[in-house]
């Protein structure tokens, strides 16, 4: 146990590589808290830098609801501690090893989910790592939070740069295309959408979309592969929810759900047609959604001759063999995506 002054540590609740989390009562305010610190008898710059970067983060997301909230930011001999609100929850993760959850329990933790997202994308916060231990939920009332926001972005896009799969920011199972710095696309909020649609096939089905041993071939899987269907592995899943988790799997961001709200209408639309009737009827996913942000595309539509034409030019003066052009495929509408190389010559420099 940790010494933290002020606090009375009652338990361990989780041990990981880089943290320890425990379970404790602020004296000062006889409060219930949870207490995050870092791993490490020694802790380096970079963990220790890490765990302030969440604080601030979550400075900007205090007091509201369906966010854990962040009391204060505490020094002990591990360098540095966070002091969270205890809800009285566990991590969706623990939770759904003990428990099946119904379809009517499902969408009332999805509409939540969808709400706790908005706010955290209302407020210009990229989370990155949207996964069930990720997701706290109380086992009596459902209420659902979003935690752990240390490699969260105040950014509106940002750029992912290749690397080898364990470098990688975020959790491989459900780390977005974008995000593996693969695509030559930025990343945005809607990467988190695609997280979000890896955990609901996850509840749904027991399993995740693609279950590769191979982090490489993990990888390329998001990049490349459309997952089965959720409805061809459990075939009493309704179509709709089914229509609701392929377009938050989208490989594009473009053809995901473009904000939460729009996501939001959907999920409350299932569960108030199985609270009146006991079923839900097919409907075209994504009728309701607007876009969240203003974001320029990354894709070129109605352009295939003339960026067959520059990539001629480029293979010409570069004396290079003519490379197939990168394509996203597999049922979805093509997709060129130039290389940095392709874009100075051209001088068609990418959206930033």
């Amino acid at each position: 146990m940790i010494l933290l002054t002020g606090y009375q540590i009652t338990e361990k609740i989780y041990s990981g590589v880089n943290t320890v989390i425990y379970r404790g009562i602020w004296q000062e305010q006889d409060l219930p808290v949870i207490v995050k610190t870092l791993n490490s008898e020694y802790p380096t710059l970079e963990e220790i830098t890490r765990l302030r970067h969440e604080y601030k983060i979550r400075t900007n997301l205090k007091n509201i609801e369906e966010i854990v909230n962040c009391y204060r930011l505490e020094t002990n001999q591990n360098g540095v501690a966070l002091t969270l609100e205890d809800f009285g929850g566990l991590a969706l993760s623990s939770f759904l090893i003990s428990t099946k959850l119904d379809l009517k329990q499902f969408l009332e933790i999805a509409v939540g989910l969808a709400k706790s997202l908005g706010k955290i994308h209302q407020n210009q916060i990229i989370h990155k790592d949207i996964k069930p231990p990720n997701i706290i939920i109380h086992p009596e009332t459902y209420q659902v939070k979003i935690t752990d926001f240390s490699i969260s972005s105040r950014l509106v896009r940002e750029n992912a740069t290749p690397s080898y799969p364990n470098l990688l920011e975020g959790t491989l199972a459900y780390i977005s295309p974008e995000q593996t710095g693969r695509m030559n696309r930025a990343i945005d909020y809607r990467s988190d959408f695609y997280s979000l649609g890896v955990t609901f096939y996850e509840m749904l089905t027991g399993e995740l979309p693609f279950r590769a041993i191979d982090p490489l071939e993990l990888v390329h899987c998001h990049i490349a592969k459309i997952p089965p269907n959720p409805r061809s592995l459990k075939p009493e899943i309704p179509e709709a929810i089914s229509a609701i988790v392929m377009k938050l799997l989208a490989k594009m961001a473009e053809d995901r759900y473009q904000s939460a709200d729009g996501l939001r209408f959907d999920l409350e639309t299932c569960l108030a047609q199985l609270q009146a009737t006991g079923n839900i009827s097919d409907f075209t996913a994504g009728n309701a959604d607007r876009a969240g942000q203003l974001l320029i595309p990354q894709k070129l539509y109605g352009r295939e001759a003339e960026v067959a034409a520059l990539l001629a030019a480029f293979n010409r003066i570069s004396g290079v063999e003519p490379p197939q052009p990168p394509l996203v495929k597999g049922g979805l509408q093509e997709s060129y995506s130039p290389t940095p190389a392709f874009n100075r010559i051209s001088g068609v420099e990418p959206p930033q």
